[in-house]
């Protein structure tokens, strides 16, 4: 509700000592707390202002005399009062709390809801619409711990319904960092509380029977397994195969017979890797020393140390099947003949928030920002500016190995996914570092040619290194710069312009000259649908200045023109082409001091 500035923000007045009174009587009642807790939570020369959300909602905050917000109560007529985190810290147990891994408070902090996966165990007997706390949980030396309030939202479901997969937890009402509590003083948070004291003790049980319910097999762990932690390295492998169950149960059972066999490399990469817990902690015993980064669960960091022997202990269990390569097959590679869906393991397994939900999550919101920043140009008839390359040279023979055109043109995302499936179809990834691409010929030749050598024999030997092996950004990066680079413009009621070469931003220089004598110079405008008089004769009238337009100096005569105004007018013109639909990140100002006479 706060991600954005508060808009017409009225100004802060005195509340009067009868309104505080009756401000302090309704905190004491709603909230069930004792008297002496009234002057702490309403206190002498409290404030109060009225203010406008940027979602139109209209609402009350009562303001402490340091400029803290305490109170606010939201919607027109509305005698509901919610505390701010300001006064959770004095107060943390006035609402009852949910406790969310660390890493999902930033995502609480930018503007979105809790969801169900997110909430590890939370106060008893929450029912919709209850306002509560959103604290963060974390272990600090071996110690698990509650964090002071960090948000404060109102139930979306009841708690009996927080056992449910998938949802809403809780709708978000203010955060710590948000624009209501950057009024206030902005504080250090209080320090973490030791989950088990005295008023988190219902918490604690909770947290043991969700650790329980996670620990496979359904066991609750002991407080002798507690002192005796397991190593990181079992945790890990049993991570890994929860991974598997989860990858079984969710997506390889309900692929058809024709689909195996699968490598074992495309098998752990696509299917159990993007598997992994997002959230290790939710999942793993609570006797876990530390909460493993879901970046570090791998192969490597288990108790296996390599795929093979992984795949075959899970094989022991008949979870999957395997098949070993046969004698003049192309990889020494097993491959996944089939999974076993009806496993006891597969059917009572629990499923889980993976690595590859939040990335897809992210991906569609990435999507949907591009929609809207798609929308807002057209809105403000911003020019759309495409940069293309077209295969050339040694990257030809790389595209016809990928069946697609090299007289075509593409766009960089077209490019890396054209790369990213011949890699998979070819199965280039390699076993041992999924980091890491298989060169084979196609692209050893692409990427291990100099684009910048001539065309003889030992140049080409020379700068043809031996390699198997390279980082997938990097391969992304050496097949564009060997390409040829092209660009698009279009706008609004015009039609696209496509040119060979690389498109480069607008000069506004400001020059110095002759002493005082200053002139801002615009070139490069060409491209973004800009003619050079009818720019010189609107700038004229803007700056009220004499305005010239003229070859470009010191160039060829190909290099388009420059139009000059007299004086320093380089905002001026900023705004100017930004008003053409040119976006900024195509304008370039810079300010040059010329030698004076």
């Amino acid at each position: 509700m706060f991600k954005k500035p508060l808009s017409n923000l009225k100004n802060s007045v005195p509340l009067r000592s009868s309104d505080r009174r009756k401000l302090k009587q309704h905190v004491l009642s709603a909230f069930s707390l004792p008297a002496e807790d009234g002057d702490l939570l309403v206190p002498e020369g409290i404030l109060t202002a009225k203010f406008v959300t940027h979602l139109d909602v209209f609402g009350v905050a009562y303001i402490s005399s340091e400029g803290d917000p305490l109170w606010i109560s939201v919607g027109k007529g509305s005698d509901e009062l919610i505390p701010t985190v300001y006064t959770l810290w004095k107060r943390p147990e006035m609402l009852p709390s949910i406790c969310t891994p660390s890493a999902v408070i930033p995502v609480l902090v930018g503007g979105a809801d809790l969801m169900i996966p997110g909430v590890m165990f939370h106060s008893s007997s929450l029912s919709e619409g209850q306002l509560v706390a959103i604290c963060q949980y974390e272990r600090r030396d071996d110690t698990p711990t509650m964090s002071a309030p960090l948000a404060v939202g109102r139930m979306a479901v009841s708690s009996d319904q927080l056992s449910d997969e998938k949802g809403k937890a809780t709708l978000i009402i203010h955060t710590w960092k948000d624009h209501l509590w950057d009024l206030g003083s902005k504080g250090d948070v209080p320090d973490p509380t030791p989950i088990g004291s005295k008023h988190d003790n219902e918490i604690e049980k909770e947290e043991e029977a969700s650790a329980s319910r996670d620990t496979p097999g359904g066991d609750a762990v002991t407080p002798e397994a507690e002192a005796t932690s397991t190593p990181p390295a079992e945790e890990v492998s049993t991570l890994l195969r929860l991974s598997l169950l989860q990858a079984i149960s969710t997506l390889l059972a309900a692929l058809p017979t024709s689909s195996f066999p699968i490598p074992l490399s495309t098998f752990y990469s696509t299917y159990i890797f993007p598997s992994r817990p997002a959230f290790p902690s939710l999942i793993l015993p609570s006797a876990s020393v530390s909460e493993p980064n879901p970046q570090d669960i791998n192969i490597k960091a288990s108790s296996h140390k390599s795929l093979t022997a992984f795949i075959k202990s899970v094989e022991k269990e008949t979870i999957l099947t395997t098949k070993a390569p046969q004698k003049h097959a192309p990889t020494a590679e097993i491959v996944i003949t089939a999974v076993n869906g009806g496993h006891p393991a597969v059917q009572g397994h629990r499923s889980f928030v993976t690595i590859g939900e939040i990335e897809a999550t992210a991906a569609k919101k990435a999507q949907r920002a591009e929609q809207a920043r798609e929308k807002e140009a057209l809105a403000h008839k911003e020019l759309e500016i495409r940069e293309l390359w077209k295969p050339h040279a040694s990257t030809v023979p790389l595209f016809q190995a990928m069946d697609a055109s090299a007289s075509d043109l593409y766009a960089m995302p077209i490019i890396q996914a054209l790369v990213n499936d011949y890699i998979t179809s070819n199965e280039l990834i390699n076993p041992h570092e999924q980091a890491y691409i298989n060169l084979d010929d196609a692209l050893r030749k692409c990427v291990l040619s100099n684009p910048t050598a001539k065309k003889s024999k030992d140049k080409e030997k020379e700068s043809q290194p031996d390699a198997d092996f390279m980082k997938r950004d990097e391969l992304h990066r050496k097949v564009l710069e060997r390409m040829q680079p092209w660009y698009e413009v279009s706008g609004e009621g015009r039609d696209p312009v496509v040119k060979k070469g690389k498109l480069s931003p607008i000069q506004v220089a400001v020059k110095v000259r002759q002493g005082r004598k200053a002139s801002t110079l615009i070139t490069g405008f060409e491209p973004f649908f800009i003619v050079a008089e009818d720019m010189a004769e609107e700038l004229r009238k803007f700056c009220a200045g004499a305005t010239s337009v003229s070859p470009v100096t010191g160039k060829g005569a190909n290099a388009g023109l420059e139009v000059l105004v007299q004086g320093k007018w380089s905002q001026v013109v900023v705004d100017y082409l930004q008003g053409k639909g040119v976006p900024k990140r195509w304008i370039q100002a810079t300010h040059v001091k010329g030698k004076g006479k």
